[in-house]
């Protein structure tokens, strides 16, 4: 996966449209840089032989670079022929929810589909699970952050962005805890 330098924040778009890849093609048309996360899934072609398919993980989702003002993006998505939203902050705060450079980079490495002991979950799922805040300081994942969570006997670090959140299989030993001060926590 390419390495992200830019320092642009991200936005998450819900569609209200089956055409994921149509959409993402539309803001690419216009300049904009898009991410889908994708999975690989084994199923049969018509002949019954195996093959092995790049889907989308959630159909409804799509990541947007911010390079453009909100003012704009607002415009681009109503001359588009395609129903969408950018997710806000909150039900009460209408603002766009950014994501920063940093979580979407980390997110986008988590997302690699050649990583194969990795779980998607929905934003409710992600926000159930608990955990510690860490560092990944040693191993192939060094230099990512997010909750170190256990299911299943095992250890996962999870990274959550609005509309979805992946869980990546580490250990735990290869993790260092995040420690606020007093001064951050007010």
């Amino acid at each position: 996966m390419e390495q992200n330098q830019s320092n642009e924040n991200w936005f998450a778009l819900q569609l209200f449209t089956t055409r994921q890849q149509a959409v993402a093609d539309y803001f690419e048309d216009k300049g904009l840089e898009c991410f889908i996360p994708k999975q690989y899934v084994d199923g049969e072609d018509k002949y019954g032989k195996r093959k092995r398919e790049l889907r989308p993980v959630v159909r409804n989702l799509l990541f947007l670079k911010k390079t453009v003002s909100n003012s704009e993006l607002a415009e681009l998505i109503k001359q588009s022929q395609y129903a969408m939203r950018v997710i806000p902050k909150s039900s009460e705060n209408k603002e766009y929810y950014e994501i920063s450079a940093r979580e979407m980079h980390e997110f986008q490495i988590m997302c690699n589909p050649e990583i194969e002991l990795r779980k998607y979950l929905s934003t409710e799922e992600a926000r159930l699970k608990n955990g510690t805040e860490v560092d990944v300081v040693y191993g192939p994942l060094k230099g990512l952050s997010g909750k170190l969570v256990r299911q299943s006997k095992k250890y996962y670090l999870l990274k959550e962005v609005p509309g979805m959140g992946v869980m990546i299989k580490v250990s735990r030993w290869c993790c260092k805890p995040i420690i606020e001060s007093d001064e951050q926590k007010a």
